[in-house]
């Protein structure tokens, strides 16, 4: 290895002006190829292709609809829909989302649909009709009719506000755009929605309405709305960070070379991505800062070396090579662990948590080479004032009764403390981290803050209506014209008052439950009629005006989905309904009846969540089995295990405990963050260890060589800790409520990663009696 190291030196450096000029080409047409990326989000994407509620989904989906909704509440000022200002309105939205491209236009849902019918018993039998007429001519007396109509169709709470204050536009999305042939663009979809809100909806409404939008595709339009904000927020993050790093260094020349190479390894992501085919996608959007951090990070380290070299009296050209030399073994090896961490999310089989397993391992890949080549090579051309050398010196001095107090640590009675203060937070940490949940744990859209315009609207139409977005189909599985058995009706109907009950449920509709209402409007209304008939004749008289197109059958009625309307999407709420569908069907199913699991937004849910949970574990485990092996190849000491890995493994449990005290669920968007806990970690500890070794093979005693090592790696890791965590603390003010966890996330793992690594490691080295 120290053979090849050293071909490699005389190689770069031999060739420097050969390599840079490399590295700016590349740069240059990498970021021409990153000025192509653009926004890529789908709902395709967030689905784990081989789970069992997945592949029910995508088994029913051309038949009954997918998960991919958009829900259009006009609800009016007054109170009182019966307007014709306000059906003259729901007519245009109706109109205006009916020609969004992408929607699935036989899947749209109003008052103004064909598709949105009632029934009733007349004199001569039964009759129907669409609920608003062919001749609708918004007077009061076609309006009365209207609200008639409304009552016989059932549809009260569903397409009719609860009070009649409002009703509703849905609609499905599709994922590919028949027109174009390509993948719906959601940012303009939302775009759209928002025009339609702006036009119908605006304070100066002439009918008098205030509109609400939810769906997949508003909250990516929000979220990429938001993301104007936080390419703000990084900007504020990267000047905070030049100006640290500058009074780090004590020069802006050599403080700017590790920021330009971490800037360059974000161009070379971005640009590479797009050459590979990939987006952006809006809940990834924090990747590119993650490296941005972790090439920041291994930049300071290199840096501090080379100033250590200057301080030692060599020349930029010695000082460049002696840190290469030194940092390329260890910086490889951290930089592996980092890469490591990301591309073990490759396990979770959720093409969205994939794409971004590769965007982050591809950048860390990409830090190997800015960092560890081209960082070093540059420094080597930088020339220093005659007052560098004497500033560094000031500095060192200065610093020196501090670093001579903290090796103080390597005494055993300091070390036991700090051992024993660390078992506490074990235990604090092992109390609290076992309550982090899988998903969501705020009702609406956690990434959005509950003030959000977003958030607002799922409250308001949760109230007003008995539905909402949040929707959880199961379909019950029987035998060809099961709907005039009336074993498996009743059967279907116990299941559907079953789920009524259940605690997060909002409202239930099923085939059954609409027989029932049918079956007693033949009997003059009576309510003592709203029952199941036994006779088959019965049962067909009370399902044939039923059509295919409500969703609640398929045409040889085989398949007859129960529509599960929860009050929220968090995932107590998703995960006590599924458990209550799984014991119902666990007692109640048959070989001519199977309830299924699922569709609906919540059944996609339920099913990340649970690809999530399962992973979660394993993926922890190759983690650090991964930094292990690295570590015990490149110490070849058991001992070196033990005291890098025992901080990081406090620190990750200590980001769980965090995460459930904050309300924080280990989901997409998250998972990543958690991985970059325990590279930042392991990159400080590897850093601080390699040092300590290589002043006691030196001949260095321990505790003299843990106060050289605080000199020149700890006080990087040090630095590095409260300079990103500084960098991070705009984004506590950030309008997406995702980007405000995330830095409370990230400033603590910094922070207590940097304390783990100078505090614990150095405590355990003591007590274990490291020798080399």
């Amino acid at each position: 290895m120290n053979r090849l190291a050293l071909t490699l030196e005389n190689l770069l450096f031999t060739w420097r002006r050969s390599v840079l000029v490399f590295f700016l080409l590349v740069t240059a047409a990498l970021a021409y190829s990153a000025s192509h990326l653009r926004v890529d989000a789908g709902f395709a994407k967030s689905l784990p292709q081989d789970h069992e509620y997945i592949q029910t989904f995508l088994h029913y989906r051309a038949e009954f609809g997918g998960a991919n909704r958009i829900l259009v509440a006009l609800i009016a000022r007054d109170g009182n829909m019966f307007s014709p200002e306000f059906f003259t309105a729901l007519r245009d939205v109706t109109d205006e989302v009916f020609f969004i491209p992408g929607v699935d236009r036989a899947q749209v849902q109003s008052l103004f649909t064909p598709n949105v019918r009632f029934t009733e018993v007349v004199e001569d039998g039964i009759t129907g009709g669409n609920v608003i007429p062919d001749d609708f001519s918004y007077t009061r007396a076609d309006l009365d009719r209207v609200r008639k109509n409304i009552g016989k169709a059932g549809i009260v709470g569903r397409l009719v506000a609860n009070d009649f204050s409002g009703a509703l536009v849905s609609a499905q999305l599709l994922d590919i755009n028949p027109e174009t042939g390509k993948a719906v663009d959601y940012v303009a979809v939302a775009r759209q929605l928002e025009e339609i809100r702006t036009r119908y909806g605006g304070a100066d409404s002439a009918a008098g309405i205030d509109i609400h939008i939810i769906g997949f595709a508003k909250v990516v339009g929000d979220i990429t709305t938001g993301a104007r904000h936080i390419i703000l927020f990084f900007l504020i993050t990267f000047v905070v960070i030049t100006l640290l790093v500058i009074f780090y260094a004590q020069s802006a020349k050599i403080a700017l070379v590790p920021v330009a190479c971490s800037v360059i390894a974000v161009v070379w992501q971005q640009g590479l991505l797009s050459l590979l085919g990939f987006g952006i996608d809006p809940m990834s959007i924090l990747v590119p800062f993650l490296i941005f951090a972790i090439g920041v990070s291994h930049g300071v380290q290199m840096i501090s070396t080379i100033r250590s070299g200057i301080y030692l009296g060599m020349d930029s050209m010695a000082s460049a090579r002696d840190s290469f030399r030194r940092l390329l073994l260890p910086g490889m090896i951290a930089l592996v662990s980092d890469a490591a961490g990301f591309v073990t999310i490759l396990y979770i089989d959720v093409p969205m948590i994939r794409e971004m397993a590769i965007n982050a391992s591809i950048g860390v890949a990409v830090v190997i080479l800015t960092n560890l080549l081209l960082l070093p090579v540059a420094s080597s051309f930088l020339n220093f004032d005659p007052g560098f050398q004497a500033r560094l010196v000031r500095r060192a001095n200065y610093l020196l009764p501090f670093w001579r107090r903290l090796a103080g640590l390597t005494r055993f009675a300091p070390a036991r403390a700090v051992i024993a203060a660390s078992l506490v937070l074990l235990g604090l940490g092992l109390w609290q981290a076992t309550d982090v949940r899988i998903g969501d744990q705020q009702r609406g859209i956690p990434e959005l803050r509950s003030s959000a315009r977003y958030n607002l609207d799922t409250v308001l139409i949760a109230e007003k209506f008995s539905i909402g977005v949040d929707l959880l189909t199961v379909f019950a599985e029987t035998t060809s014209q099961a709907c005039i058995d009336y074993e498996i009706m009743d059967r279907i109907d116990q299941f559907s008052q079953h789920m009524q009950s259940t605690a997060g449920v909002q409202s239930v509709i099923s085939l059954p439950m609409v027989a029932k209402i049918i079956n007693a409007g033949w009997n003059e209304g009576n309510m003592k009629w709203r029952v199941l008939s036994r006779n088959p004749s019965v049962l067909t008289q009370s399902v044939s005006y039923v059509p295919t197109s409500s969703g609640l059958l398929n045409s040889d009625c085989s398949v007859m989905p129960v529509l599960i309307f929860s009050a929220d999407h968090k995932a107590g709420t998703i995960n006590t309904i599924i458990d209550s569908v799984r014991d119902f069907s666990r007692q109640h199913e048959s070989p001519q009846l199977r309830f299924r699991l699922a569709s609906g937004n919540v059944g996609v849910m339920a099913a990340t969540n649970d690809v999530v949970a399962a992973a979660q574990f394993p993926i922890i485990f190759y983690i650090y089995l991964t930094i292990v092996v690295l570590c015990l190849a490149t110490f070849r000491s058991v001992t070196s295990v033990i005291c890098i890995i025992l901080p990081l493994a406090l620190v990750s449990l200590l980001t769980y405990a965090l995460m459930s005290v904050l309300g924080i669920g280990l989901k997409v968007n998250t998972l990543p963050v958690v991985a970059l806990g325990a590279g930042i970690g392991v990159d400080y500890g590897i850093y601080i260890y390699s040092r300590i070794r290589e002043y006691l093979a030196r001949g260095h005693g321990f505790r003299e060589a843990y106060e050289l090592t605080l000199a020149t790696s700890g006080f990087a890791v040090l630095f590095t800790a409260i300079t990103l965590s500084l960098g991070v603390m705009s984004w506590l003010f950030s309008p997406l409520k995702f980007q405000a966890d995330m830095g409370i996330l990230l400033m603590f793992m910094f922070s207590i990663n940097m304390l783990g690594a100078v505090l614990l490691l150095p405590a355990l080295a003591t007590v274990l009696g490291i020798k080399k």
